[in-house]
């Protein structure tokens, strides 16, 4: 039998989620926000998010929010991996 161990939600987990619930309420671009926020680039605040999602800690925090996040990644996952179709005239 694996031992799994279980590492709960350190408090910038649970503001990023927290965040991902209203950042939209500011005025403030979202990267800029990130940015002052948690003192991180954008694509280190994405890295961690995406680790998130997968977290059985973070969807017993907020199952809301990140089953959310989680058919917007998937949305974008099938949009990439899907074929584009050119037609004859060049369009898509």
């Amino acid at each position: 039998m694996e031992d799994h161990q279980v590492v709960a939600l350190t408090q910038r987990d649970r503001d990023i989620l927290d965040f991902e619930r209203s950042w939209w309420t500011v005025t403030a671009p979202k990267d800029v926000q990130i940015r002052e926020r948690f003192e991180l680039s954008a694509t280190r605040y994405y890295q961690l998010l995406g680790e998130l999602l997968d977290d059985a800690e973070a969807m017993a925090y907020d199952p809301l929010v990140v089953r959310r996040l989680q058919r917007q990644r998937d949305r974008r996952r099938r949009a990439r991996l899907e074929p584009r179709v050119v037609e004859e005239d060049g369009t898509r």
